[in-house]
C-alpha cells in the first residue's frame, strides 16, 4: 500500500489516537507513582538519621520529564500494531530510556553523596580527594551506560575497549608526573595520614596543615611563612603528626652539687615524684640519680603530659621547674654551677690567697633552674 494511502485509511488513525492517549495517560500515571513514592520516602527521612531516604528522594527528583514521557510513548507503541522493523527499534528505545534514565539516577546519588560526606560536621574530609573519588565513579557510571547502549544496539565494543585502554596508557605516560601526585591525593584522603589542621613535622619542616589539593599540599610554618609541597614527595617523607598524639613523653635532667649529703640525695627522687603527681594532666614515671658528671651530680626525670597540646606543656614544666627549686632551697640542696677548682703550692698559693682575701666580699647564688632536656627537641 503506498505511503499516502496507508495515511488515509482509518486503522492508522484509530492506533496513532490509541498511542497518544497511552502515553498521555501513561505520562501522568508515572509521574504521579513516583511524586507518591517521593513523598513517602521524604516523610521516611524526617524520621530517619540516616542520609539513605533524603538521597533517594532527590534521586527520584532527577527523573527526566523527557524520558519518562518516551517511557510512555513506548508503551503506547507496544499496544498498536507496527511492521517487524518497528519492533526491534522499539527493544533498543527501551534499553536507551531505562539505560539513560538509571544512570542519571546514580549520577546524582554519587553528587548526593559526596556533598553529604562533605558537609558532615563530625569529621573533616578532604574536599579535593572527595571530589577526585566522585568524579571518577560518575564517569565509570557513564562510560559503562555508553558502552552497554552500544553494545544493545550491535556494535562491537571490543576493539573500542582496546583502544580506549591503549589511549589511556599513552596519556598516562605523557602526565606521570601529575598522575603521581594525584594518586598521592587520593591516598592521602584515603589512608589519611593527616588532615586540615594537624600539625606535622616532616624534614626540616614543621607547621599546620591549610590545604590539601590536587597536586600540592600547603603548610603554615610556624614562623608565618606557606610551605607548598607536591603531594608525592611529602608522601615519600616520614611524618610526625603531632595533633593525634594522645600524650606527650617528658625527659629533663638537673644538677646537684658533690656535697649534698647521701640521704638528701635519696629524699630528691620522692620530692620530684610528689611535685609532678601533684600537677593536674601528669603522669610519673620515674626519676632517678642516673651519674656523676663533672660538676654536678644528675638526676633524670621522666614523666607523661595527659595533653597534646604543646602550651599545657611548657606551663606544666615550668610549674615543675619553679616546685622543684622551692623545694631543694627548703632542704638546703643547692643547684650545681660549672666550676673548676685549681690547686696551687708554695708562696705562689701563698701570694694568691692573701690577694684573694684583700677582695670585698660577693655575693654567691648557687641555686641556677637548667632547661629540661625535653626528648622532643622543643617541636610542639
Amino acid at each position: 500500500m503506498p505511503f499516502e494511502q496507508y495515511l488515509q485509511s482509518d486503522s492508522v488513525w484509530v492506533s496513532v489516537t490509541i498511542c497518544a492517549t497511552i502515553t498521555v495517560v501513561g505520562f501522568v500515571v508515572l509521574r504521579t507513582l513516583i511524586g507518591v513514592i517521593a513523598g513517602r520516602l521524604r516523610r521516611w527521612s524526617g524520621h530517619a538519621t540516616s542520609h539513605f531516604y533524603r538521597i533517594a528522594v532527590e534521586m527520584l527528583s532527577r527523573t527526566s520529564n523527557l524520558l519518562l514521557l518516551a517511557f510512555a510513548l513506548l508503551i503506547g507503541l507496544k499496544v498498536v500494531d507496527l511492521p517487524p522493523r518497528w519492533e526491534d527499534a522499539l527493544r533498543h528505545g527501551w534499553f536507551i530510556v531505562l539505560a539513560l534514565q538509571v544512570a542519571m539516577w546514580l549520577d546524582g546519588g554519587v553528587r548526593l553523596w559526596m556533598s553529604s560526606l562533605l558537609d558532615d560536621p563530625a569529621k573533616v574530609r578532604n574536599p579535593v580527594t572527595t571530589t577526585i573519588i566522585g568524579i571518577m565513579i560518575r564517569i565509570v557510571i557513564w562510560t559503562m551506560m555508553l558502552l552497554s547502549i552500544l553494545a544493545n544496539l550491535g556494535v562491537d565494543i571490543t576493539a573500542l575497549v582496546a583502544s580506549l585502554g591503549v589511549g589511556g596508557i599513552a596519556v598516562a605516560l605523557a602526565v606521570q608526573t601529575l598522575l603521581s601526585d594525584v594518586f598521592a591525593s587520593l591516598s592521602i584522603g584515603v589512608d589519611k595520614p593527616f588532615e586540615l589542621g594537624d600539625f606535622v613535622i616532616f624534614g626540616d619542616e614543621l607547621g599546620t596543615i591549610e590545604h590539601i589539593g590536587l597536586k600540592t599540599t600547603r603548610i603554615r610554618a610556624l614562623s608565618g611563612e606557606q610551605i607548598v609541597c607536591s603531594n608525592a614527595r611529602l608522601l615519600d617523607q616520614t611524618i610526625h603528626n603531632y595533633k593525634r598524639m594522645a600524650e606527650r613523653r617528658v625527659v629533663f635532667t638537673f644538677g646537684v652539687v658533690y656535697d649534698t649529703p647521701p640521704q638528701k640525695l635519696r629524699a630528691i627522687g620522692a620530692l620530684v615524684k610528689a611535685i609532678i603527681s601533684s600537677i593536674e594532666q601528669t603522669r610519673f614515671d620515674r626519676a632517678h640519680f642516673v651519674s656523676f658528671d663533672d660538676y654536678r651530680l644528675k638526676f633524670e626525670v621522666v614523666y607523661y603530659v595527659l595533653s597534646p597540646d604543646y602550651n599545657v606543656y611548657m606551663d606544666i614544666q615550668q610549674e615543675i621547674n619553679l616546685r622543684i627549686m622551692e623545694r631543694l632551697r627548703e632542704i638546703e640542696v643547692a643547684f650545681a654551677l660549672p666550676m673548676r677548682h685549681v690547686w696551687m703550692r708554695g708562696e705562689l698559693a701563698t701570694t694568691t690567697r692573701e690577694a684573694v682575701d684583700d677582695q670585698p666580699p660577693t655575693l654567691h647564688v648557687p641555686f641556677r633552674n637548667e632547661l629540661p632536656d625535653d626528648d622532643n627537641g622543643g617541636k610542639g
